[in-house]
């Protein structure tokens, strides 16, 4: 991923709250069948391993389950709230002209070697936790034990899990970092109200601003 480092974020703290706060991530392989890529809920359980282990399940009829099994490496990429950056937000429009549009966004990328994991215990567990990650602040949680056992348990059989170890990490937040104090704030206030996604990123422009 392109990371000019005023837009490099390394913390993996940082990076593992991106992913548990917008899990659905694309899966991306390069394996005997080609290119292939598919969105997924995943968890990101932080102590599994040095940088973490992405967990999520697929379909059994989906191909790429046969791609996983063959490759050494796969992507997952994780995308944050985004919008759309007007010149118009800028003051510096006002002083030069010399400013044009941009998109203002945050991803976190991953890669790891994947495990096939086709087993109904895993997968039990996977349904389980990725529920109660979902399901929190429902006003009446839903549970996966809610529904009958032998429903669920013939539901697992229509799947199959995937653990990916992570090797590689990298997380971009570009929020106006490059622009000036002005500028930032300018951005900060004209996306506040545009909608949630708007007005994560103010929040973002704002703490990683030049004033703050």
């Amino acid at each position: 991923m392109y990371q000019p480092p005023h837009f490099r974020e390394d913390r993996i703290d940082v990076q593992h709250a991106l992913i548990a706060a917008h899990p659905l991530g694309l899966l991306i392989t390069s394996g005997p069948g080609g290119l292939q890529a598919n969105p997924a809920p995943f968890l990101i359980d932080a102590g599994a391993s040095e940088r973490g282990t992405l967990r999520a399940h697929l379909a059994r009829a989906n191909p790429q389950l046969a791609e996983l099994a063959a490759v050494s490496e796969c992507l997952v990429v994780f995308q944050g709230p985004q919008h759309y950056i007007s010149p118009s937000l800028y003051p510096t429009k006002q002083e030069t002209g010399k400013v044009v549009p941009t998109w203002n966004y945050i991803t976190v990328h991953a890669w790891g070697t994947p495990r096939v994991m086709d087993n109904a215990a895993w997968l039990r567990q996977q349904i389980d936790d990725l529920t109660r990650h979902n399901e929190r602040g429902q006003r009446a949680p839903w549970n996966v034990s809610d529904a009958p056992d032998t429903f669920i348990a013939a539901q697992i059989k229509g799947i199959v899990g995937v653990e990916i170890p992570i090797a590689r990490i990298e997380g971009k937040w570009k929020v106006s970092q490059n622009r000036t104090a002005a500028d930032q704030q300018g951005v900060a206030a004209g996306l506040r109200g545009l909608g949630s996604e708007a007005d994560m990123l103010a929040n973002e422009v704002a703490a990683r601003g030049k004033a703050h």
